[in-house]
């Protein structure tokens, strides 16, 4: 198949995904075509099968903020018919969905039909589409829409809770590639970050509110007055500074580091014993799996789609959101006892297995498949 995916070229959850599965559906045989205004993060490597189509956009001085949606539009008429893509798989609803939609109407008009899937994974929802001014938008977008996915049934709940949505939503979880999330051998960089052998905690995200970045801080100073630890911080964002301030006034500083962006995130889960997210708002919970498939067990908040992925007492725990001193508890919990921490490490890794790319790849393949024919067979 010639697939055309439109996505964030990011670090965040989606765009990590929809440019994972570009790679992985190139490597199997299928021409992949990524539509974007900038090279994806994660798309790393040169493959024959692989395309990347830039959507430039000119300023005008008639308009405060550049036209993206019309500039990708246009981009996704010009790559479907000069390219003869197959099928175009949107990721979010705005802009995305909405620009497919403008372009699907545009291609009729040369005679072309092109179906359309969007996968919906959470922020487009929970934020964006709760906004009054957005709602109509998302609904139109998801309604017009010949496929819609949405990554746990968490979301696909929440979709239809809020929206009034007249098609079927297929859940296709978020998945992992386990050749390159796995536990590697670095007791080297481990010796460096912790060289009493001290515990190392990690969180890893975009730092935005919705991901209660200080009460990571909170859990660890909590976690650290019981035992020696280090605390990892792998991104970037708004909360940053408030998080640094707050891990100097809590005299802990010297033990949590922030380390940016990274590209190479498996080699710092690799030297980490447990993993903290204390999200306010998770529709999966992406980097949590990713570092399950690490051997890493999960503190985590139990909202969103969270409990689909962390078992509690298995894999991990779940709390209420904001309840910092059970979190805090549940990590001393794990970590104390080095039998239960394997416990929970070889657990976590179990449980990753049901998400690895080879099961999930396919249920896309599939659903492709089943969007085109259906609307060959309307037409």
């Amino acid at each position: 198949m010639k697939i055309g995916i439109v996505c964030y070229p990011t670090f965040g959850g989606s765009g990590v995904v929809a440019t994972e599965l570009g790679k992985a559906l190139a490597a199997v045989g299928h021409q992949i075509h990524f539509i974007t205004y900038r090279k994806p993060a994660r798309l790393d490597f040169f493959s024959e099968n692989l395309f990347y189509h830039e959507v430039s956009i000119s300023e005008y001085p008639l308009f405060d903020f550049p036209p993206y949606e019309l500039a990708l539009a246009s981009k996704l008429v010009d790559v479907v018919r000069f390219e003869k893509l197959d099928v175009l798989h949107v990721h979010y609803a705005i802009p995305h969905a909405s620009a497919a939609f403008m372009a699907k109407q545009i291609l009729k008009t040369y005679g072309l039909e092109i179906p359309v899937i969007t996968t919906l994974h959470g922020t487009d929802i929970t934020l964006v589409g709760k906004d009054r001014s957005f709602s109509p938008v998302v609904t139109f977008s998801i309604n017009q829409s010949d496929g819609v996915t949405a990554v746990s049934e968490n979301l696909r709940e929440e979709t239809l809770k809020h929206f009034d949505i007249t098609r079927d939503i297929k859940v296709i979880n978020n998945f992992i590639d386990l050749e390159r999330f796995s536990s590697q051998p670095k007791g080297h960089f481990k010796k460096a970050i912790a060289p009493d052998q001290e515990r190392v905690l990690t969180h890893t995200s975009n730092f935005r509110k919705v991901k209660n970045t200080l009460d990571v801080i909170r859990i660890f100073k909590k976690v650290n007055d019981v035992m020696p630890c280090k605390l990892l911080m792998v991104g970037d964002g708004p909360e940053r500074s408030n998080a640094e301030e707050l891990s100097r006034e809590l005299g802990i500083d010297k033990d949590v580091r922030f380390l940016g962006k990274q590209d190479a995130i498996e080699e710092i889960l690799s030297v980490s014993d447990l993993f903290l997210m204390p999200s306010s708002s998770e529709s999966f919970g992406l980097a949590a799996l990713e570092a399950m498939a690490c051997k890493v067990p999960v503190i985590s908040s139990n909202t969103g789609g969270l409990p689909e992925l962390n078992v509690n007492g298995v894999t991990g725990f779940l709390s209420a959101v904001g309840d910092v001193d059970e979190m805090a508890k549940n990590a001393i919990y794990i970590l104390e006892d080095c039998e239960r921490l394997q416990r929970f490490k070889d657990a976590a890794l179990a449980h990753a297995k049901n998400f690895q790319l080879s099961n999930i790849m396919p249920l896309y393949e599939d659903y492709y498949k089943e969007v085109i024919n259906n609307v060959k067979n309307s037409h």
